[in-house]
């Protein structure tokens, strides 16, 4: 399974995530997963959402590993993911901060390059991740 995600450059997050899924659907049951099928699926999304508690989109990515596995890895045609509802995600708005704090948050930074990272954070809206992937030059002579 490891292999085919690879193959198709899945990022090492979702593998982790993927295996994982895999793993605890088949330690829930007891069984080795190729052995299950779609009432087991069924019955482990119940137990994500009603015994763990567990958000709908983190169930959403379960399920999303069990497809996979099912589908593209053991090639099984008995089962119809379609069938199977995926819960709704409650959306909420984001809090929007006012320019007075960011401006306080920016100011009250006294270490230059966390300064730097709020500014350009706040001033281009990318997100974090973004901004912690990008490139610093080594020299500002060259940068230029």
């Amino acid at each position: 399974m490891v292999e085919e995600l690879q193959r198709r450059n899945y990022s090492p997050a979702t593998i982790r995530g993927y295996i994982l899924a895999v793993k605890q659907f088949a330690d829930y049951f007891g069984k080795p997963p190729d052995r299950l099928g779609a009432t087991h699926v069924q019955r482990f999304q119940w137990y994500l959402l009603q015994e763990r508690k567990l958000t709908p989109g983190t169930v959403d990515m379960r399920m999303s590993a069990l497809r996979f596995f099912f589908k593209k890895i053991l090639k099984r045609r008995d089962m119809h993911f379609d069938d199977l509802s995926f819960p709704k995600t409650p959306r909420k708005l984001p809090t929007v901060v006012s320019p007075e704090e960011v401006s306080r948050m920016i100011d009250g930074t006294t270490n230059l390059m966390h300064r730097t990272l709020l500014m350009v954070l706040y001033g281009t809206g990318i997100r974090r991740t973004e901004l912690s992937l990008l490139k610093w030059p080594t020299s500002t002579a060259n940068a230029w």
